[in-house]
């Protein structure tokens, strides 16, 4: 088994590419004093891809399935984040739209990758 295995899959590359997107809208939020929510929306995403990594470590597949699980809820509370972020007029509808679309695509391939561990 490679010892960094995570980095070959492509759940962890989007996950990554992801998180740049979200970091750029971060800037925006900051812009307009709202630290807290992008605080939480920074760690969150910054989990999805640790989360990613941490669990491709473990011994059996149930553990890494349930990495990947708290991989999903954390791309929930990005998705969350930017709602109320929306909400509030910090950022467009179409940046929401981008962020919930990328969102939505990562958490489809950990599904499928759970389900695949799962069998």
């Amino acid at each position: 088994m490679a010892a960094f295995r995570f980095k070959d899959f492509e759940v962890y590359k989007d996950a990554k590419a992801f998180r740049k997107d979200v970091m750029k809208l971060i800037k925006r939020l900051l812009d307009k004093r709202a630290y807290d929510l992008a605080d939480q929306i920074k760690r969150a995403s910054l989990s999805i891809v640790l989360n990613i990594a941490e669990g491709s470590t473990k011994k059996s597949d149930a553990d890494f399935a349930r990495f990947l699980e708290n991989s999903i809820g954390s791309a929930s509370e990005v998705v969350a984040g930017f709602d109320i972020a929306c909400d509030e007029n910090l950022i467009t509808k179409e940046e929401f739209a981008y962020i919930e679309k990328k969102a939505e695509s990562i958490t489809n391939q950990l599904g499928g990758f759970i389900k695949a561990l799962r069998k």
